[in-house]
């Protein structure tokens, strides 16, 4: 018999998923970054990763709740002190954001630390955030205090990904497996554009109509809950216990 999970537990699994999948998939940086995500029929209030756990050792029970302005409301752990002032601003500020993920993946991060870096339209994955893209081009130090958050996540009002200058980026989406298969293609396409620039040669650029057809291919989310369906088989094989609530 399938077992049933009340919408907030299910939120929990899911987030759990989400960090130690992308913590095997190499895109966490020590017990740093944050993935969020609104508590279902509870508005207002979000489940975050604590302070101090690795991504790969949290389960659904080590999650967080807050509140809007980032007050724990119920968890075993504290949260980082950065951790809200980005997460909370991207949640106020944008409410169809559900879900938002921040990390300092290497090869996204790679073009947040060059003159210029921007994701081009040299790939096919490239394609999937072609007009979904913003960039604070402005480092301002640590996300500390409300007004810096507020700044940071203001390049969200009209993107889904936002890179920040020598930072990082923060990746928005609908439901926590729609945003994870944004951020990892994300790096994947980051990836193939960092190791073209390396060879020295010019990128071959998609012609603006082309990828704009071929985003509008990519709209539909149906791969995009598989592929997190799939992770989520793969945590069941690989790390027994992974998914405990209590």
């Amino acid at each position: 018999m399938t077992q049933r999970f009340t919408s907030e537990q299910q939120a929990r699994i899911d987030l759990a998923a989400a960090l130690r999948s992308a913590s095997r998939m190499g895109l966490g940086e020590g017990i740093c970054n944050h993935f969020s995500v609104e508590v279902p029929d509870r508005p207002g209030h979000f489940l975050i990763n604590p302070q101090g756990l690795h991504w790969s050792e949290v389960t659904p029970a080590d999650l967080v709740m807050v509140d809007g302005q980032g007050r724990k409301v119920a968890g075993l752990h504290e949260v980082e002190p950065t951790a809200f002032f980005i997460h909370g601003a991207a949640h106020r500020s944008k409410p169809d954001a559900k879900c938002v993920l921040h990390t300092h993946m290497p090869y996204a991060t790679t073009l947040t630390v060059v003159h210029g870096g921007r994701i081009e339209a040299v790939s096919q994955i490239a394609l999937k955030f072609y007009g979904r893209d913003a960039y604070d081009d402005n480092y301002n130090g640590l996300a500390l205090d409300a007004a810096e958050g507020a700044r940071i996540v203001s390049g969200l009002k009209n993107a889904d990904i936002l890179f920040l200058a020598n930072h990082g980026i923060i990746v928005t989406g609908p439901s926590i497996d729609i945003a994870f298969d944004d951020l990892y293609y994300l790096e994947r396409a980051c990836m193939l554009q960092v190791l073209g620039m390396g060879t020295g040669k010019p990128l071959r650029q998609v012609p603006d109509a082309i990828a704009r057809k071929t985003a509008a291919q990519m709209t539909d989310d149906t791969q995009a809950r598989l592929h997190f369906v799939a992770l989520k088989r793969l945590l069941d094989r690989d790390e027994p216990g992974w998914s405990r609530l209590e």
